[in-house]
C-alpha cells in the first residue's frame, strides 16, 4: 500500500477524529504509512460571522474537498453534519463508521441544570437549529451567536458572562471533555433538541474513481449507521437544507422497527414544526418526513 495522505481541518477536534479513523483502519489493515494534511477552511477563518450569513454548509469542507479533487490527498475525514445533502461531483462517502453520540449538550457557567437557569438566561450557539429549539425549551432564553472550537467557546462563555453554551456531545466525548471538565453539563434528549442531520457521525470521503482507496476504507463502514444517516440526508435534500434554515433530523433503531425525528423552522424564526414517525423499515422515511414537515410549516404560516 502506498503512503496514504489524509486531509482534515486543522482543529483539535478534527485532528482527533482523523486519528480515530486512522486507528480503526490500522485495526483492520495493520500498520501503514500515513501523512496527515491539516487545512484551514473558510468556516475556520471567519469566526466572527454567523454561518447562515456566509454560505451555510460546506464552509468546513470545501478546501479539503478541493484537495481531494486535485489529488493532493487520498481521502478526507469530516463531521457528517458539516456536509451538504448533495455530494460534490466525483467524490464518494467510502465509509461511515459507527456513530458517536448524536445529542446536543448544554454546558453551564454557574448553575447545574436547565431548571436552574435564571429568567432571561443568555445561551451561546452559532446554530439556528439550536437557537430555535433552546428558546422553545425554556421560556425567556436569549440566544447569542458564538463560534470557534470547544476551548474558544468556553473562553467566550466566561468573557461574555453567558449562562450556558450548547455543543455537540460527540465532539466533547471524543476530546475526553466529560472526564476532565469542571463545568456542570446536561446532555439533551433527542426529543428536547432534535440533532443536526448526521450529528455524531464521521464521514470518510475519497474520489469515486479511486477503487483501491474505496476498498481500503470501506472495511470500517457501519451498514446500520449508513442506512440511518442516509435517511437523515434524504430528509435534508427534500428541504434543500443548509444553515439558512433551522433543520434537524435523527433516525434510530428501536425494538419495534425504526424511529425518525424531524425539525424544521422558518426564516423568520417565528414558526417551527417537528414530529416523529415509527416505521417497520427506515428506507424512504427521510423523504416522507421531510415532505410532511414542509407541508405542515406552510400550513402554519
Amino acid at each position: 500500500m502506498r503512503t496514504v495522505r489524509v486531509g482534515t481541518r486543522n482543529s483539535p477536534l478534527a485532528m482527533k477524529q482523523t486519528e480515530i479513523i486512522i486507528e480503526l483502519l490500522k485495526a483492520v489493515h495493520g500498520e501503514f504509512q500515513i501523512d496527515i494534511v491539516p487545512m484551514v477552511t473558510t468556516g475556520d477563518r471567519l469566526l466572527s460571522v454567523s454561518l447562515s450569513k456566509i454560505g451555510g454548509k460546506g464552509l468546513f469542507i470545501n478546501e479539503v474537498e478541493n484537495a481531494l479533487v486535485a489529488e493532493e490527498i487520498d481521502f478526507a475525514v469530516h463531521s457528517l453534519k458539516d456536509m451538504p445533502a448533495v455530494m460534490a461531483e466525483g467524490l464518494t462517502l467510502a465509509a461511515l463508521p459507527k456513530r458517536g453520540k448524536p445529542t446536543d449538550c448544554l454546558i453551564f457557567r454557574r448553575v447545574q441544570s436547565i431548571s436552574e437557569l435564571p429568567a432571561n438566561a443568555r445561551i451561546g450557539t452559532s446554530s439556528l437549529r439550536r437557537d430555535f429549539q433552546m428558546r422553545h425549551l425554556k421560556t425567556g432564553i436569549q440566544v447569542e451567536s458564538i463560534r470557534g472550537n470547544v476551548g474558544t467557546r468556553l473562553k467566550k462563555m466566561e468573557e461574555q458572562k453567558l449562562d450556558a453554551i450548547v455543543l455537540a456531545s460527540a465532539g466533547l466525548d471524543r476530546l475526553d471533555w466529560f472526564e476532565q471538565s469542571e463545568y456542570a453539563y446536561q446532555e439533551l434528549l433527542v426529543e428536547e433538541c432534535i440533532p443536526a442531520v448526521g450529528q455524531g457521525a464521521l464521514a470518510v470521503e475519497c474520489r469515486a474513481k479511486d477503487q483501491e482507496m474505496i476498498d481500503f476504507l470501506k472495511v470500517i463502514d457501519d451498514q446500520e449507521n449508513r442506512k440511518l444517516v442516509t435517511e437523515e440526508r434524504a430528509f435534508l435534500r427534500v428541504l434543500n437544507g443548509n444553515c439558512e434554515l433551522p433543520v434537524g433530523a435523527y433516525a434510530r433503531k428501536i425494538a419495534i422497527g425504526y424511529q425518525m425525528f424531524g425539525f424544521l423552522g422558518d426564516k423568520t424564526q417565528q414558526h417551527s414544526v417537528q414530529k416523529s414517525l415509527i416505521v417497520d423499515e427506515i428506507t424512504g422515511a427521510g423523504r416522507k418526513l421531510g415532505e410532511e414537515l414542509l407541508k405542515e410549516l406552510g400550513d402554519s404560516e
